[in-house]
């Protein structure tokens, strides 16, 4: 992104004072801190450990509002961010020109996605104008508006709780807030604040959980798609004895999943959905320590797929895989495995900013 950016600099012969702010972390760092006892393990993640660390290919921690104000008081035109939180694009500048923390931290939130708060949220952004006593949200498409409703409902997006929201160097508390329509376009948001609490840093990490292939099957079968979960069943666990028979596996050198799309494999037990399906595509997928071994469990997987009989059914029944061949190596996959926080002493601790001159 930076060597995009000089070179359209160059283009248009701009003087821009370009500025990159690294979130990415060593272990090195979080080891530290683990060994001082300053990580927080936040639910449902146990205690953070060394070997959760090292397992991690990368690590980032995502910064708040301060180091992008850092880099725009020192005179950057342009700002590089790494991860950081959504809100803090948006708060940095606002809040570096002494606005209030409720009302900012609110307007980052509502328009972290553009559109998303409007009647037409695939469409075009938003402006906020903060002041003292809160902000005003309008679209800048001429066809969308913005309404109490939608703009309260974006409190709901990606959140736990539609009320309170951690950032961190506290909690945004909308609890009180009050939504205005001035207009049939325009949103005018009042009540919201801020409470400041000990400054921490989420950390976000993925580690390689093994090599992964998929195969998937179309089921239009009205016996066995009104008895899909048992079918299920019944073809993982003699997928799981013939595999350790005839390939030598034991269930502790791989994973096999299956996952019934049309039937609750989305919700899963949260589906109180009584509407049966018609068809149902499994999506079959099997992981392992190496992409060889993932794809051969598939190999040998796909003949029952196609083919394995409800226990008391008398024939075989048939179905068809969505590609030839059906087996698709999706190489390396990833987990997420930290679920955490850590204390630092200033918001720059763990972020590296670089203010080319």
């Amino acid at each position: 992104m930076h060597e995009i950016c000089e070179q359209i600099a160059a283009e248009e012969h701009l003087r821009l004072r370009i500025a990159r702010i690294y979130s990415e972390l060593s272990p090195e760092v979080l080891q530290r801190k683990v060994a001082e006892g300053r990580t927080i393990a936040l639910p449902p993640a146990g205690k953070l450990t060394r070997e959760t660390i090292d397992g991690c290919e990368h690590i980032v921690g995502l910064m708040g509002h301060e180091p992008i104000a850092q880099a725009l008081k020192a005179g950057a035109n342009v700002v590089l961010a790494g991860r950081c939180t959504d809100a803090a694009l948006i708060a940095a500048l606002p809040l570096l020109r002494g606005m209030p923390p409720g009302p900012t931290w609110h307007a980052g939130k509502t328009a972290e996605c553009g559109g998303l708060c409007t009647t037409r949220n695939d469409w075009g952004g938003v402006l906020v104008s903060i002041d003292q006593g809160g902000f005003e949200v309008e679209p800048l498409d001429d066809l969308a508006a913005c309404t109490p409703r939608s703009v309260a409902a974006h409190m709901l997006y990606e959140n736990a709780d539609p009320f309170r929201i951690r950032e961190p160097a506290g909690w945004l508390d909308v609890t009180d807030a009050t939504y205005t329509a001035l207009d049939d376009r325009r949103v005018r948001v009042e009540g919201s604040r801020f409470d400041a609490d000990a400054y921490t840093i989420k950390l976000e990490g993925s580690a390689v959980v093994g090599y992964q292939t998929v195969s998937i099957v179309g089921i239009r079968d009205d016996a066995v798609v009104a008895r899909i979960d048992e079918w299920l069943t019944s073809l993982e666990a003699f997928l799981t004895n013939r595999i350790q028979t005839v390939l030598g596996l034991d269930t502790s050198q791989y994973d096999i999943v299956l996952t019934p799309y049309g039937h609750n494999a989305v919700l899963g037990d949260l589906d109180n959905d009584p509407r049966p399906a018609r068809e149902i595509g499994v999506v079959f997928s099997a992981t392992a320590a190496d992409q060889e071994t993932a794809t051969n469990i598939a190999k040998f997987a796909n003949p029952y797929l196609l083919h394995h009989p409800l226990p008391d059914m008398g024939y075989l029944p048939s179905w068809s895989f969505s590609s030839s061949p059906a087996e698709m190596e999706r190489g390396k996959v990833y987990a997420f495995v930290l679920q955490h926080a850590v204390e630092v002493d200033t918001p720059m601790e763990l972020f590296r900013l670089d203010l080319a001159t």
